[in-house]
């Protein structure tokens, strides 16, 4: 499995003028009546003061919502199942849309979730996390190493780990595949639980281990350079990417998804997965796929410029 990347550009115009790029979203309505400008006058009461030109386009703002809108029309042309959802943690506002709630093979996505818990574990001293199973960390955000996410699901618990997964980090509907081993490659969530696991890190991990994922994540190597990255450099966005391709009814299919956040602080994050129609499809139109929706929610260029992996490289 990968990681995401891509680029930032464009600016579009939203109700009554510009709005610079990624600027900070409004507030939501309060439904409170509009201030009156100026005292009443003999004729009448004073005038309204007019609406916001954003007060019609919700949290985000009318620029953004239409970089939204783009964004879903682009994700209604994919065949199969494609959800996207993007989290403003400042303002509390969230964006979805296709199937976020529909459950698909996690690949390599889940591997944020192993390294979150052997980092945590050991911050307590439940465990030991040795130089080794650092460096094992670290491959698994760099290249998604496979082979490292072995080494650490075998040593720190295997299946027991996922316990913690779904009762702490908010992975409520992540499940094994029936039928599969109870292996980390088995694994099927939604892009909710994705971006539930990506705000656990940001907002309740030992901010030690905090800044370390974020770092790791904002400097995958190129085999993950796509998804989330497709954000755009200016907003040093972090990603976790996954790709496999796998067996549903129906048959084999391929499965792209990314995690991961974009913006100042890691102000948004980002939850994407997709899962090809059987039969059809290839890891090149489902990494672009993921990727040019998040660049067009950011107002990136597209096509995205990414790195499409090798299909033998899965996982």
């Amino acid at each position: 499995m990968s990681i995401t990347a891509l680029g930032l550009v464009a600016l579009l115009t939203g109700c009554g003028g510009g709005q610079a790029r990624w600027a900070t979203p409004t507030s939501p309505s309060t439904g409170a009546t509009p201030a009156v400008s100026g005292a009443p006058s003999a004729s009448g009461p004073a005038a309204a003061s007019p609406p916001s030109p954003d007060a019609d386009c919700g949290p985000w703002g009318c620029a953004q919502q239409r970089r939204f809108d783009a964004a879903a029309a682009l994700v209604k042309t994919k065949p199969g199942y494609l959800g996207l959802v993007v989290v403003d943690r400042q303002t509390g506002a969230v964006w979805r849309t296709g199937t976020p709630e529909h459950v698909m093979w996690t690949s390599s996505t889940i591997k944020l979730a192993i390294a979150t818990s052997v980092l945590e574990r050991g911050r307590t001293g439940e465990v030991t996390v040795d130089a080794q199973a650092r460096q094992q960390i670290a491959a698994m955000f760099s290249v998604s190493d496979n082979d490292a996410a072995d080494a650490l699901w075998k040593r720190y618990g295997k299946d027991a780990m996922v316990r913690r997964f779904t009762q702490v980090y908010g992975m409520t509907g992540l499940t094994f595949v029936p039928g599969s081993p109870r292996y980390w490659g088995f694994m099927k969530a939604s892009a909710e639980d994705l971006r539930r696991l990506m705000s656990y890190v940001l907002d309740k991990l030992d901010p030690a281990d905090r800044d370390y994922i974020v770092g790791a994540m904002r400097h995958v190597g190129q085999i993950q350079q796509w998804g989330v990255w497709a954000a755009g450099a200016a907003l040093q966005p972090g990603t976790k990417d996954g790709w496999s391709i796998e067996s549903d009814p129906g048959g084999k299919h391929w499965c792209t998804s990314a995690v991961g956040f974009a913006g100042p602080n890691a102000r948004y994050i980002v939850a994407v997965m997709y899962h090809l129609p059987p039969g059809s499809g290839t890891i090149d139109a489902g990494v672009h796929a993921v990727s040019d929706a998040v660049a067009t929610v950011f107002g990136a260029p597209t096509p995205a410029p990414v790195t499409v992996p090798d299909p033998s490289t899965g996982l």
